[in-house]
């Protein structure tokens, strides 16, 4: 292992969730109804915000969302791509739930319950747009919230790193691919060109910037890395939430008129994020991993990459979409349930373990 790899295993090990983190969950509600009452009250300035585009990007949100990715994907450490090979299993499984399993049973979570049992219930326009946003956020996975998901349970730093590394790095060849696959599939149209500008602008763009600015501060010796990281690190939730507040000012009229709708997407993200992180984990079992390797594993499988998600959604089908609508719906319940599934995995340890000694 080399030192920096180590060094940053150590950082990306460290402080458990914020008191701010702790209550995504309060301050994402918040936004929503800020959101609509501005929205309701204030429209001009909001549609003057919409109207601010090129190529289809709008530009305030495009901004917001780089605001939001840089500060997580500077954690990212590549180096530690080396490690790989020292959890073979453990990085196998994680693969193997993150692109062959996730997407693909969003798709079908979808189709089951917003094209056949929830459909009465909602608007019959946004149908394909709340089923196309579900396919974005199970197609990104979790990149910074991994390391807080990761020290809660005791997991494995190096482990976590690697992973996160590797799918940062199949993410940028493989997340078009398949959300296109996906959409297409559910026969909803893939506007192409779209779709691969925000692979550029929300993917490859961010990760270079992040990793110059990251290699640039460590130039400087670890002390000024920590300082400016913490510096940064709250400019991630707060451009997520003013993004919040912009687009369900856009929705609010939606909201108010179907408030249900919130909850009937929630259904299937829900079930994805239990039967991931549950097959992940059983899985890691069955295979031999330990269970500070099974934990990381677990939750990198089950959390998304939401901030990434919302922006795909926004550019590929607007503010008033109900693409972004879904995918706003994945950060309002990331939070608790993904503490939830912390819980359950800590508890489950002796079980686990039990495995490991046979």
């Amino acid at each position: 292992m080399s030192a920096q790899c180590e060094v940053t295993a150590k950082v990306a090990a460290g402080a458990p969730l914020s008191t701010f983190e702790r209550y995504l969950t309060v301050w994402v509600f918040l936004c929503i109804v800020a959101g609509i009452a501005l929205g309701q009250f204030f429209p001009a300035p909001f549609q003057a915000l919409g109207k601010m585009e090129i190529a289809q990007v709008n530009i305030p949100v495009g901004l917001l969302i780089w605001v939001m990715i840089i500060p997580m994907l500077i954690k990212v450490d590549f180096g530690a791509l080396a490690e790989v090979k020292s959890h073979v299993k453990g990085i196998g499984v994680t693969l193997a739930i993150n692109w062959l399993v996730k997407p693909f049973s969003m798709a079908f979570l979808g189709w089951l319950f917003i094209r056949q049992i929830f459909a009465p219930y909602l608007p019959a326009d946004q149908i394909d747009s709340y089923i196309a946003g579900l396919i974005l956020l199970a197609a990104a996975p979790c990149t910074a919230m991994v390391f807080v998901w990761s020290r809660l349970t005791n997991g494995d730093p190096l482990f976590t790193l690697s992973q996160v590394a590797l799918n940062d790095t199949i993410m940028v060849f493989a997340f078009a691919p398949i959300v296109g696959l996906l959409l297409g599939i559910s026969a909803i149209t893939v506007p192409w060109d779209t779709l691969l500008t925000s692979v550029v602008l929300y993917i490859v763009i961010p990760l270079a910037l992040a990793q110059l600015w990251r290699r640039a501060l460590l130039k400087k010796g670890q002390a000024h890395f920590d300082t400016i990281m913490a510096k940064i690190g709250p400019w991630s939730i707060t451009a997520l939430l003013a993004t919040l507040v912009l687009l369900f000012a856009f929705q609010g009229r939606a909201i108010i008129e179907q408030p249900l709708i919130i909850a009937l997407l929630a259904v299937p993200i829900l079930i994805q994020v239990f039967f991931n992180s549950s097959l992940a984990y059983w899985l890691n079992r069955q295979v031999g991993e330990k269970h500070s390797v099974a934990c990381p594993s677990a939750l990198i499988g089950a959390s998304n990459f939401f901030e990434l998600a919302v922006a795909a959604a926004i550019s590929l089908f607007g503010f008033e979409s109900g693409a972004a609508l879904a995918t706003v719906v994945g950060v309002l319940i990331e939070v608790p349930v993904m503490l939830l599934v912390v819980k359950v995995v800590n508890a489950s340890k002796p079980w686990y373990e039990r495995k490991e000694s046979t």
